[in-house]
């Protein structure tokens, strides 16, 4: 029989993104927006050097950053975390001081640019700041001894990817869909990225999201350009045509939270969004419809890691590995509602909450997964152009 499902969050990891709300485009400038876009070379440091000694056996600690609304609640008798200091005798201090990832970089690029700790045992961040923090020497390497359930239980399509195939830095979190939300009441189905972009009846009625991969892997694949492997010309194209979507009005605010709400309120028909917020809306609104784009699919994922000066990596190692139990992680992914990265918790998740066993959006199928994409790691140099010329079209 299953568990009476508990009340879930209502403020989701992504929903949270950039607490400001949406941004709209009238008299805004890049230095106004005051967003931290890589204006600092990242200096590059030696993980083999950069390291501290690790006290794990000593002192039965753990420090986590993580982004808000991105785990079960933390305090509820039986809770993982509770579960996970009870069996391992880990004290946990867990922060949610994760909100965007280009803001927790410039937090912390100064200390590990210059080898010294944040005081942090594990970080918790998306693909591609984890790829360019790793490339920049800032991740510890793991040790796969300590992780065997990470090796064996990683669901297949979070399998291999470029910047880190064997698992060497980086052990998924939680994973997501980035596609198209719309309202069933207000509009009819909005079946492409092209359509959202261009269709008259949605001028002025849609947002794009605030996370540069997110939109801009899109505006890559409308341009003709493959978001997984591009050039600078490709870029220009695109960001081009991204150009072009504000001139034209075609988008109402560029949206890093609280897009939802608009959603369903109707003073949008149609968004770019993410899977997980997109399950909690449904709770209270049928209406929200979630679409696969005719693109495709963004398919990203955040990841934890061990961050240079760490002193109890053993611990956080520990952590991973109890993550990958199929019953804890189905239990977490009962309530944050984005894809478990974990094989095996979908039979779990009969015991917590039956409705979930069969949701595409936590336990996508093997056809859903098959036209996802994943934006391509950049260079420090490519990074640094490329989110200045964001910032100035999003400004306006």
């Amino acid at each position: 029989m299953s568990e009476q499902p508990a009340r879930r969050s209502t403020l989701s990891r992504r929903g949270f993104l950039k607490a400001g709300g949406a941004l709209g485009f009238a008299g805004l400038s890049a230095a106004a927006l005051n967003l931290p876009f890589f204006d600092v070379d990242g200096v590059s440091q030696s993980a083999a050097a950069c390291r501290a000694p690790d006290v794990s056996e000593t002192e039965r600690e753990l420090i986590i950053s993580n982004w808000t609304g991105y785990i079960d609640p933390r305090r509820a008798e039986g809770s993982t975390l509770s579960r996970f200091q009870a069996e391992t005798g880990i004290a946990v201090t867990y922060n949610v001081d994760v909100n965007d990832n280009a803001e927790f970089y410039a937090k912390v690029k100064n200390q590990l640019g210059e080898c010294e700790p944040i005081d942090r045992d594990m970080i918790i961040l998306t693909d591609w700041m984890a790829a360019r923090m790793i490339n920049l020497g800032w991740i510890q390497p793991l040790d796969a001894d300590r992780i065997p359930n990470v090796h064996a239980n990683v669901i297949e399509p979070l399998r291999g990817v470029a910047w880190d195939p064997d698992f060497k830095y980086h052990a998924p979190w939680q994973s997501g869909l980035t596609g198209i939300a719309y309202n069933a009441a207000e509009v009819g189905e909005v079946g492409s990225f092209e359509e959202l972009i261009s269709r008259p009846d949605l001028k002025g009625r849609i947002t794009l999201l605030s996370e540069m991969a997110d939109t801009m892997g899109f505006m890559l694949l409308v341009t003709g350009a493959d978001p997984e492997n591009f050039d600078d010309d490709d870029w220009a194209n695109a960001i081009d045509r991204m150009r072009q979507v504000v001139q034209d009005g075609q988008l109402r605010q560029i949206a890093g939270n609280n897009y939802l709400q608009q959603l369903a309120q109707g003073s949008i028909v149609a968004c770019e969004a993410w899977s997980g917020d997109v399950i909690q809306a449904q709770y209270d609104n049928p209406d929200i419809k979630f679409v696969v784009p005719e693109e495709g699919l963004a398919l990203w994922s955040d990841n934890m890691m061990v961050p240079n000066k760490a002193t109890h990596q053993a611990n956080a190692e520990t952590w991973m590995d109890f993550y990958y139990r199929p019953e804890i992680a189905a239990k977490l992914a009962s309530w944050v509602n984005y894809i478990c990265p974990v094989q095996g918790a979908q039979q779990e998740m009969e015991k917590i909450d039956a409705s979930l066993v069969d949701n595409p959006l936590i336990f996508p199928d093997a056809e859903m997964l098959s036209n996802t994409w994943d934006f391509m790691a950049l260079t420090d140099e490519q990074q640094q152009k490329y989110e200045g010329e964001w910032a100035d079209v999003i400004a306006g």
